[in-house]
């Protein structure tokens, strides 16, 4: 039986999108909900009353990083996630797939898991390991049975098998796991991204035996991969839903303008009665292909990375708020906008704090854009409940575009 309820309540006509519920231990989410991520249990510089005045549903943690700071057990013995965390809401946990494509084929390279590379887009490990003729040495090796990693932290080698990951994410807690993936670059040719495919699918297997054989009162997501190829996508979103999950992740892996494409060929098989997680997607334009085409959760860095480093979220598009022309601009950072930052700052007031390098411009910043996120996906909800789902995206892209 499954440890999650998802409800559909409304579709989108003549599309795979829908409206509903996900009841979990710890709330409901009301889908389609943006996923704040909280890599090492916070979200950088903002406290969880910050989190949940933003619109927040659901935070997700890295299980890779809470593996290594400050360990499983710590996470555990502090009552898990929610309680270490004062977090009272739904929360979930990647399962250290993602570490095998950032600290392996991406390692040390300006390249993201999109054929083209995005502004938002990161490697995880902040150091990197070099021999003395300074040449990067890649920091995670894969196997048949799991992957070597070693430490971003200090070197150390650690082994992650499907088992592994699995019993790290039931020590920390989460309502909604993963099973553990190999997440691959775009770039990798077919022969590779199908022996990837295949020993993700043995590696969801084996993810979910284990998390079954432990009784976990966790969910387990299963995810789909396969690169930017329709056949692998489709064989893989089969071989995945023919798995006893609780609901499915999507993992990136293709070319950015073609992912509504990609996320289409996958949800078009998936089952219709499980909720389905894209991971790494925040932009708002991807954000309405994603929703449009049958995607209930959504996870990224993206708001919060771009809010510290001066990029905001408008109406009107993106705006870089050390542009000069904002030095002495008494507006809000974006008009009508309900979030804190905005009710209380202005243009000029938040740039200065940039250009001084407060570590508040960089809290004002995050708070505004998880805001602007998070509401955007609330009003998407809301036009497929109400009937009007196309108008909306259609005048919101218009002025965004700008």
């Amino acid at each position: 039986m499954s440890k999650i309820k998802f409800t559909i309540e409304k579709k989108l006509p003549g599309k795979l999108g829908r409206a509903g519920t996900i009841e979990t231990p710890h709330g409901v989410i009301k889908t389609p909900s943006f996923v704040t991520v909280g890599t090492k249990a916070t979200v950088k510089g903002l406290t969880t009353e910050q989190i949940v005045e933003s619109g927040a549903q659901v935070v997700l943690a890295n299980t890779y990083h809470l593996y290594l700071q400050p360990g499983q057990k710590a996470v555990r013995q502090a009552g898990g996630l929610n309680k270490m965390m004062d977090w009272h809401g739904p929360t979930m946990t990647d399962s250290g797939g993602f570490q095998v494509f950032s600290l392996g084929a991406a390692y040390g390279k300006n390249i993201s898991k999109f054929a083209k590379g995005e502004e938002e887009a990161a490697i995880a490990a902040p150091h990197r390991l070099k021999r003395q003729d300074d040449e990067i040495i890649k920091i995670a090796k894969i196997d048949a049975d799991g992957v070597m990693f070693r430490s971003n932290i200090d070197g150390s080698a650690h082994y992650f098998t499907p088992e592994k990951s699995i019993e790290i994410q039931h020590d920390i807690g989460a309502d909604i796991i993963f099973a553990f993936d190999e997440c691959t670059s775009p770039s990798e040719p077919y022969n590779y991204q199908a022996e990837a495919l295949d020993r993700t699918h043995r590696w969801a297997k084996r993810s979910l035996d284990h998390h079954k054989k432990n009784g976990s009162p966790c969910a387990l997501f299963g995810i789909v991969q396969g690169g930017r190829y329709e056949n692998l996508r489709k064989e893989s979103a089969a071989a995945i839903s023919a798995m006893d999950f609780d609901g499915f992740g999507i993992g990136g892996s293709f070319a950015k303008e073609d992912m509504t494409t990609a996320v289409e060929w996958v949800n078009s098989v998936l089952p219709e009665e499980k909720p389905r997680h894209l991971l790494g997607i925040g932009e708002p334009e991807d954000l309405f292909g994603a929703v449009e085409n049958g995607c209930d959760l959504f996870d990224c860095v993206a708001p919060t990375r771009l809010g510290r480093t001066g990029t905001f979220y408008t109406k009107r598009g993106k705006i870089n708020i050390l542009n000069s022309k904002y030095r002495n601009n008494l507006d809000p950072v974006d008009d009508d906008c309900g979030c804190y930052t905005c009710k209380n700052f202005t243009k000029a007031y938040v740039a200065h704090l940039f250009r001084a390098e407060e570590m508040l411009g960089c809290v004002l910043g995050s708070i505004h854009n998880l805001y602007f996120i998070n509401h955007l996906v609330m009003k998407m909800r809301q036009t497929i409940i109400d009937g009007n789902f196309s108008e909306f995206k259609e005048s919101f892209l218009r002025e965004y575009g700008n």
